[in-house]
């Protein structure tokens, strides 16, 4: 058994039980970078082999790219329903909040940076361009299985690795490819890595590097 799979077991074991499906996450703390410097930091979007577990939440904004993604994205925007959230900060910001990934016609797209983007664009949640003709359902089911990771002004990277109903072996396959893809964006590879740690949403943290 690798060491891996023993930490999925400790934070199997160690957590409590909840009213929600909690995540599997890791946490990768970073030496030897100056970050400081631009081209030490990076967002990088992960598409887990896996999948989320808990698959992320996809908005769609146009006219007919909302018809053709009824029953494979979460929410639907159209040119009325943006009028609306415009005019509420609330209802923006509490929009932008509970989606993970935006999709929206090119049409829309400087309105959208316009209104939202202040909302929009600290969160790393500017919208996948996508041609109203085009099919949407690839990049919907992409988004469903992708977890995206950022490294800021702190030496530090959360990344989703995956759900606590999901097997032992698939969390251990989405942890091994999580890290192999965020190594490669380090400057020096993995002698940038300190440490990884392994948890639950909930739960404490149990280190695997």
């Amino acid at each position: 058994m690798s060491d891996i799979q023993d930490a999925i077991k400790k934070i199997r074991e160690d957590s409590k039980e909840r009213k929600f499906t909690q995540s599997v996450e890791i946490a990768i703390n970073l030496k030897g970078l100056d970050l400081k410097k631009q081209e030490n930091k990076f967002k990088e979007d992960i598409v887990l082999p896996n999948g989320r577990g808990n698959p992320s939440k996809v908005a769609v904004i146009g006219e007919e790219l909302v018809s053709k993604s009824k029953g494979i994205a979460d929410v639907f925007i159209t040119g009325d329903d943006l009028s609306k959230i415009e005019k509420d900060k609330n209802k923006s910001k509490n929009l932008v909040d509970d989606v993970d990934f935006f999709i929206a016609e090119p049409a829309f797209m400087a309105r959208i940076g316009k209104s939202l983007g202040r909302v929009m664009g600290p969160r790393n949640k500017m919208p996948q361009p996508l041609p109203p003709q085009a099919d949407p359902k690839p990049l919907i089911e992409k988004f469903k299985k992708t977890t995206r990771v950022a490294l800021k002004d702190s030496p530090v990277i959360h990344c989703l690795v995956g759900g606590e109903k999901m097997d032992d072996n698939e969390i251990e396959a989405n942890i091994v490819y999580a890290i192999n893809a965020i190594t490669l964006k380090l400057a020096n590879k993995q002698h940038n890595i300190r440490s990884i740690y392994l948890k639950m949403t909930m739960g404490p943290a149990v280190r695997i590097r």
